[in-house]
């Protein structure tokens, strides 16, 4: 099975003599028992969706509980005045993981990439790079495939549940799929794919998951945006010919065990961290009443 390990996923790709995109497409359509054709219609869907949640974002709408909106809008308008430290580019990258992070807590449509706590990491960095590069939709479906890849691997060894083992497995799971994406659509190696995957998931290690008043919102847009500078960090590492020292099955067991290691109210449940702030709880009394 391809999905149990990076080095399955990298030494089936090897022997196959198949990119490795079209190695996940082969596999995976040949598990859920469906034509690679309907698999890839079904990818491209994806990425229509990503699209049309981030055309959907308006700057007025608020949340219920009123903690999220706007903010994305600030972002772009900062990047668009040329005041942005790190550049137009960078601040698209931000403000794109914030707009689709306020579209899930405003109950949007959006891809759950590969939850919706963390939907804004992998277009945040995808649709800006498409634009800047002139990258076909074709080679977004192929990156799509490389991302899930490596997130099957990383649901299959870990988890991709906040509930299970905190964010790390939700912000730090879309950070390192996006990282590989780039990786792929830059040029780079199925081998330093995983060592994006690596890198990205080790710098996110530990982060716990603390929702304020047990609501998708605080902190949970902003770390969108944290996910995917990370995913552009380890990429560019990455695709610089910097290895991770410890291999990417090896990190991903690490981040199992530090799940497990977690207590239950850094999981989900928002009584620990941020949620447990003074301010937070506050909130979470007035809101809930």
């Amino acid at each position: 099975m391809i999905f149990a390990s990076v080095t399955n996923l990298l030494s089936a790709a090897e022997k196959s003599g198949l990119p490795l995109w079209e190695c996940i497409l082969r596999h995976s359509a040949e598990e859920s028992g469906i034509d690679p054709a309907a698999s890839r219609a079904r990818m491209r869907k994806c990425l229509d969706a990503m699209r049309e949640a981030d055309a959907s974002y308006d700057p007025q709408q608020r949340s219920r509980s009123t903690l999220v909106g706007g903010q994305a809008e600030k972002m772009r308008l900062q990047a668009e005045a040329g005041r942005s430290i790190s550049g137009e580019f960078i601040g698209r990258i931000l403000a794109g993981a914030l707009r689709m992070g306020e579209c899930n807590a405003c109950m949007h449509r959006i891809v759950a990439a590969p939850t919706a706590g963390a939907c804004g990491v992998l277009p945040a960095v995808l649709l800006p790079y498409a634009e800047k590069y002139g990258t076909s939709d074709e080679e977004l479906v192929n990156a799509l495939y490389i991302a899930s890849g490596f997130g099957c691997v990383i649901a299959q060894r870990a988890s991709i549940s906040g509930a299970e083992a905190g964010c790390q497995a939700e912000i730090g799971s879309a950070s390192a799929m996006a990282a590989a994406a780039l990786v792929y659509l830059h040029g780079g190696t199925p081998e330093q794919m995983a060592n994006a995957v690596a890198i990205a998931l080790k710098n996110l290690m530990g982060l716990a998951c603390d929702p304020v008043a047990g609501l998708v919102e605080v902190p949970c847009v902003k770390r969108n945006a944290i996910g995917a500078m990370n995913a552009l960090t380890a990429a560019e590492l990455a695709l610089a010919g910097i290895s991770s020292a410890i291999p990417a099955d090896e990190v991903i067991d690490a981040m199992r065990q530090v799940g497990l290691s977690l207590p239950g109210a850094l999981r989900e449940t928002g009584k620990g961290g941020i949620a447990a702030a003074p301010t937070a709880m506050r909130f979470a009394a007035s809101f809930f009443g």
